[in-house]
C-alpha cells in the first residue's frame, strides 16, 4: 500500500474519531441540558396552584395561539430533518434550503412567544404577579432562550457551509445542532402537555 493510500486513510479515520468523540461530548451535554430542564418542570410543579388571587392557567392560555406556534416548531423539526439528508448527501444546495426553511419556522415560534410574553405583561400579568407566573416565565422563557440559541448556532453554521463546503467537520456539526434542535423539541411537547394543556383544564 502507497505512503498517500496509508496518509489517506489515517486522515479519514481521525475524521471519524473525532466526529464521533464530538457527538458523544454534545450528548454529554444534552443530558446535562435535561436535568435542567427538568429542575425547572420541578419547579413549576410546585407553584402552579401558586396564583396569589391572579389569573391561572386557564384564565390567560390560548390555546389556538399556542398550537400554531408548536406546530411552526414540529415542523422545523421536519425541515432540519431534510437538511441534515443533504448535509450527509454532501448536496450543500439543499442543506442551506431546508436550514433557511428551519430558521423561517423557528423564528415564527419565537417571534409568537414574545407576542405572547408582551401581551400578558400588557394585561398585569407579567412574572412578579404570583408564584405560578413566575414559574411559567421561567420554564417557557428558558425554552425560548434555548431556541434562539439555535436559531443563531443555524446562521453560524449556513455561513459555515456556504463558504467552506459540506466538510466532515461542518457535518458534525450540523449532526450536533440537529440533536439540539430535536432535543428542543421534545422538551417543548413536555411543556405544551404539562404548562398549556394541563393548564386550561384545571
Amino acid at each position: 500500500m502507497s505512503t498517500s493510500v496509508m496518509n489517506h486513510d489515517a486522515h479519514e479515520h481521525e475524521h471519524h474519531d473525532s466526529g464521533s468523540t464530538t457527538l458523544f461530548g454534545f450528548w454529554m451535554y444534552l443530558m446535562t441540558d435535561c436535568i435542567l430542564f427538568a429542575s425547572v418542570f420541578a419547579t413549576y410543579a410546585v407553584l402552579f396552584m401558586n396564583t396569589a388571587g391572579g389569573p391561572a392557567g386557564h384564565d390567560i392560555f390560548e390555546l389556538d395561539y399556542v398550537l400554531i406556534e408548536t406546530f411552526a416548531l414540529l415542523f422545523s423539526s421536519i425541515t432540519y430533518g431534510f437538511a441534515m439528508i443533504g448535509a450527509n448527501r454532501g448536496n450543500k444546495q439543499v442543506t442551506l434550503l431546508w436550514l433557511a426553511v428551519t430558521f423561517v419556522l423557528g423564528a415564527v415560534f419565537i417571534g409568537m412567544e414574545i407576542n405572547e410574553f408582551a401581551h400578558l405583561i400588557h394585561e398585569g400579568f407579567g412574572p412578579q404577579r404570583s408564584a405560578f407566573l413566575t414559574a411559567f416565565f421561567s420554564l417557557v422563557g428558558m425554552h425560548g432562550l434555548h431556541v434562539t440559541a439555535g436559531l443563531i448556532w443555524m446562521v453560524a453554521l449556513m455561513l459555515e457551509v456556504k463558504n467552506r463546503g459540506l466538510s466532515p467537520r461542518t457535518v458534525t456539526r450540523v449532526g450536533c445542532l440537529s440533536l439540539f434542535w430535536h432535543f428542543l423539541d421534545v422538551v417543548w411537547i413536555c411543556v405544551f402537555t404539562v404548562v398549556y394543556l394541563m393548564g386550561t383544564v384545571q
